[in-house]
């Protein structure tokens, strides 16, 4: 795991002061304190890259595949899969028919194909990070809180 190193600030910074419009109004704070954390990141864990990316490409390919079905369903209630079945017969290519059970089979074959490259990427990319991370020493982030003073 990488160890990440935090340098604790405390700022006081200025407001500027609201015009008051109504009696009720309440007063501004003048004052803010503000803490500023930098940590780098040196190091991704390649386990919990593959688990993300596994679990987020499966359900990208679960809502394409089910907007693609309902599109599917649209089409058909609306004669569109019928028209292009006839447009292909008048074109020379006799009996033309979509087979939707053989087209969803293949769209999650080939669904399955794209979440398993996709996630070899995403993991080779993260190795890569960790490479380059080890010389350029990581990505640095600057984490600002700030409580107002009371």
């Amino acid at each position: 795991m990488a160890r990440a190193r935090a340098a604790a600030e405390t700022v006081k910074v200025a407001r500027p002061k609201a015009t008051r419009k109504s009696r009720g109004a309440a007063r501004p704070k003048p004052y803010t304190l503000e803490r500023r954390y930098q940590q780098r990141v040196r190091h991704i864990e390649l386990w919990s890259v593959l688990k993300v990316a596994v679990c987020f490409y499966l359900c990208a390919l679960v809502v394409l595949l089910g907007a693609g079905i309902v599109l599917w369903f649209i089409a058909s209630a609306a004669n569109v899969i019928d028209n292009v079945e006839s447009f292909m017969d008048d074109l020379g290519f006799e009996n033309f028919q979509f087979l939707s059970w053989r087209i969803l089979r293949a769209s999650i074959l080939v669904g399955l194909v794209f979440v398993a490259l996709s996630t070899i990427i995403t993991v080779l990319a993260a190795a890569f990070y960790n490479l380059f991370a080890e010389l350029v020493g990581g990505v640095e982030i600057t984490v600002v809180e700030e409580d107002p003073v009371r």
